[in-house]
């Protein structure tokens, strides 16, 4: 069996007095794309930096495809950063930038040329080796980074929120041409960001952080119908959490008494235990329907056009928090409106921490 690409065991990081990681355990597979999510100070970036060389963990140890690399200086890891500000060379032409990494390994000059050209078109950026990088639009100095980092062919490639400095399209795009090139190349990419809907565009694994922990990895899709705690529920997009206490359980279910009344869930948890129940906007329905549970009316204070769907705030008489309903396209919904709310079981997850 093959050693992972990456595996930290026990990272732990102080700074000072401050804990920025404690014990993380995990390990990445070859030719994964993980994308590393979490709000400011999370640790996410310090991991990274871990990865890369450029810390030394307080504690634990760091393997690439199963070497301690813990005390090996960024320079001879089998890794490569592409930073938010690309850190390009400006008297230097493309072709040269891309090519800067082979030269400090000492390559020659007829192979450094190839390779740079080679990882220029990979990039879609073929015939652009003579231009300087003031030329460049922003997206096509994201992508030069990109090859400059591949071209040295890496174990690993660690991406630090690079595509931060884009607009909005141009982000987009870069999302869907940076997953396409690491299907190409088949490199381990570690990535870190703080936008969820950049790490579901991208990522084969998600690791959500919080508080120098490890609050919750898998697949996208799972980490935002199923996720494995409030912490993660509410930080992978808008959520509904109903504060609970368990009444029934047995035979992998549970019932749980909330303020909007007895609600069923998939699960186990003992009887008396407080519990969250997790529910996306999407999974409120202004229809009845097979299996559905009626929440009870509720009048819309806020309401918008999303393009792809109708979103509001609603109010359920007697409660304080509003649940946050998203609807169909076609639902037109406005402020002051009142709508009957409907569940379906189904949608519903248990949340014990």
């Amino acid at each position: 069996m093959n050693a992972p690409a990456v595996e930290f065991r026990a990272i732990t990081m102080r700074f000072g007095d401050k804990l920025a990681l404690e014990r993380i355990d995990l390990e990445i597979a070859e030719g994964a794309f993980v994308v590393l999510l979490g709000p400011s100070g999370s640790g996410k970036t310090t991991l990274l930096n871990i990865l890369g060389g450029f810390l030394a963990p307080s504690e634990g140890r760091v393997y690439i495809d199963g070497e301690d690399v813990t005390a090996v200086p960024p320079a001879k890891r089998s890794t490569t950063t592409v930073f938010q500000d690309y850190a390009l060379f400006p008297h230097m032409s493309v072709a040269g930038n891309v090519a800067f990494g082979l030269k400090m390994r000492r390559v020659d000059k007829r192979e450094r040329e190839t390779r740079a050209t080679r990882a220029l078109e990979m990039v879609g950026l073929g015939g652009f080796g003579t231009r300087r990088i003031h030329e460049l639009s922003g997206g096509q100095r994201q992508r030069v980074a990109l090859a400059r980092a591949l071209v040295v062919e890496p174990a690993v490639l660690l991406l630090d929120e690079p595509l931060g400095a884009l607009d909005l399209k141009l982000r987009r795009q870069m999302q869907e041409e940076l997953k396409l090139i690491q299907q190409r190349v088949g490199t381990t990419f570690v990535h870190v960001t703080h936008d969820q809907e950049e790490a579901m565009a991208i990522a084969d694994t998600i690791v959500v952080m919080n508080d120098g922990a490890i609050e919750d990895a898998g697949e996208p899709e799972r980490i935002y119908l199923k996720p494995a705690s409030r912490f993660s529920a509410r930080f992978m997009g808008d959520n509904n959490l109903f504060e609970g206490t368990v009444r029934k359980s047995g035979d992998g279910r549970v019932e749980v008494e909330t303020a909007r009344g007895m609600l069923p869930a998939a699960g186990d948890a003992e009887p008396g235990a407080r519990v969250a129940l997790s529910l996306r906007p999407e999974h409120l329905h202004a229809e009845a329907g097979e299996n559905r549970i009626a929440l009870g009316e509720v009048e819309v204070v806020e309401a918008g056009f999303f393009g792809t769907h109708h979103q509001c705030l609603a109010i359920l008489p007697g409660q304080d928090e509003p649940l946050r309903v998203r609807l169909e396209q076609k639902r037109t919904v406005r402020r002051g409106e009142r709508l009957e709310l409907y569940v379906d079981p189904v949608d519903l997850v248990l949340l014990t921490r």
